[in-house]
């Protein structure tokens, strides 16, 4: 796939370098941009031309967390329908709930074990960049009035 990009929303700089390390591992040939707080993820995407393909979301974040920048996406029409992935350390169903009820794509539990942490990135890369067949182009626009 041409031109893909994902956007890191991140603001441990260990997990951050771990995922950025997995990605290159998987061979993930799109561009990575990385946003180390919530404030800073929704700055990015609402004044970019290109949305990106995939969001990797941490929920523990600075400034704006995690459940509220996904509530800003899932709100405006230009970034509502990009797929976003929760990537995080928390196991509380609260959590888990709160993602899905505002829209998530997929919850994913940041593994401990390195080898594990880096086919979590792999797969997830491999589903939602390769595999997945995302909303055309056309429609995509059809519903963003």
């Amino acid at each position: 796939m041409q031109n893909t990009a994902i956007l890191l929303v991140e603001d441990d700089k260990n997990d951050e370098e771990l995922i950025l390390r997995a990605l290159r591992a998987c061979e993930f040939m799109g561009e990575t941009k990385v946003a180390r707080d919530g404030q800073e993820a929704i700055d990015h995407l609402f004044s970019t031309e290109s949305p990106p393909n995939l969001i990797i979301l941490d929920l523990k974040l600075p400034k704006l967390g995690g459940l509220e920048v996904l509530q800003a996406l899932r709100l405006e029409n230009k970034t509502r329908l990009i797929p976003v992935v929760v990537f995080t350390s928390s196991i509380e169903q609260t959590d888990v709930l709160a993602s899905y009820d505002l829209g998530v794509n997929s919850y994913v539990r940041k593994p401990v074990d390195y080898k594990e942490f880096n086919e979590s990135i792999r797969l997830l890369v491999k589903y939602w960049v390769e595999l997945n067949v995302p909303m055309p182009e056309e429609r995509h626009h059809m519903t963003c009035h």
